[in-house]
């Protein structure tokens, strides 16, 4: 008998000293390691340079060249700001999110910058333009400043309730006081308040009515922000997802967190339409689709600071 307590007692102390890693499992989203990426080749309109001009996609190693309408390749979930533009007929690119070398293979970096393309007679535009990756993908080309959001299609089907987003992050903020808005054709205007990165997830249950609308309740919320400099990458960073309605949660800001109603995704029939969420999922509720984004900036379309770059890799899912 003692024998066999001592038996049970050392199962219970190796029980209890086990890493809380030895019970999780974890699922990489796909291409999420960020070692593949297609290469694209694109040649802006002569009237402005007649440059090629080089575009990142996260998805299938490969390389595409010539002013194609790009879709997602190879199975990948990955949308990015990298798009082909043709405004009034000119064939202009932006390049917000590059391959970059991290150990031994590569990663996301994404930076905050101004945008420019000017044509005599004909027009003069500035953008600013954040680094964004996200779950979902872009419709080409985009026709017009007003068009970027509503070209997104945010959020793949999903069923799943992961406790936890696991990822690589390193991050350079611009550190200026406030933010700048630039839109295009109107002048640049100051936005208060400090830029940061910031990372979103949103695990929302949506329908689609006869009409092609799209409503949703929120499933589960998770939303980070980056405000300071990193010194170098912070590995394997893990954070919980919260369900169910988080307004009591002390971490909750209504601004980031709260129900949304300006994220587009392409309905049954393939039409942009919002996607305008109705209220707070009850616990248990299995949702439809993910909402993950990367952004170097946190304002919104054409708001940030030009130099807030973050770096991504690794991105998983932990049950």
């Amino acid at each position: 008998m003692k024998h066999k307590c001592n038996n049970l007692m050392l199962a219970l102390v190796i029980l209890l000293t086990l890493p809380a890693s030895a019970t999780e499992k974890v699922v990489p989203i796909r291409y999420g390691n960020m070692d593949n990426w297609t290469i694209r080749k694109i040649e802006e309109s002569a009237i402005i340079g007649g440059q090629t001009k080089t575009l990142y996609e996260i998805g299938p190693s490969r390389t595409i060249s010539g002013n194609k309408p790009y879709v997602n390749g190879g199975g990948s979930p990955w949308g990015t700001s990298n798009v082909m533009a043709k405004v009034m007929g000119v064939v202009k690119t932006n390049n917000s999110v590059y391959r970059d070398k991290h150990g031994s293979g590569y990663c996301a970096k994404l930076t905050t910058h101004i945008e420019s393309v000017k044509v005599m007679g004909l027009m003069n535009i500035k953008v600013l333009a954040a680094g964004s990756i996200f779950l979902g993908d872009m419709k080409e080309p985009i026709t017009g400043t007003k068009d970027g959001p509503k070209a997104m299609n945010n959020g793949i089907h999903f069923t799943g309730r992961p406790k936890a987003l696991r990822y690589d992050y390193r991050v350079k903020v611009a550190g200026t006081a406030n933010r700048i808005k630039q839109t295009g054709f109107s002048k640049s205007s100051t936005v208060a308040g400090k830029d940061y990165a910031i990372t979103v997830l949103y695990l929302q249950k949506r329908h689609e009515d006869s009409k092609g609308n799209i409503t949703a309740e929120r499933v589960g919320t998770l939303v980070v922000k980056y405000g300071t400099s990193t010194n170098g990458w912070v590995n394997n960073a893990t954070y919980q997802i919260l369900y169910g309605d988080i307004r009591n949660n002390p971490s909750y800001d209504a601004r980031t967190m709260g129900l949304r109603k300006t994220d587009y995704a392409r309905n049954s029939k393939g039409k942009s339409v919002p996607v305008v969420e109705t209220g707070w999922a009850p616990q248990g509720t299995a949702p439809t689709h993910l909402m993950l984004q990367f952004s170097s900036s946190h304002g919104g379309a054409y708001i940030g600071s030009p130099g807030n770059t973050l770096w991504i890799d690794n991105v998983e899912l932990v049950y």
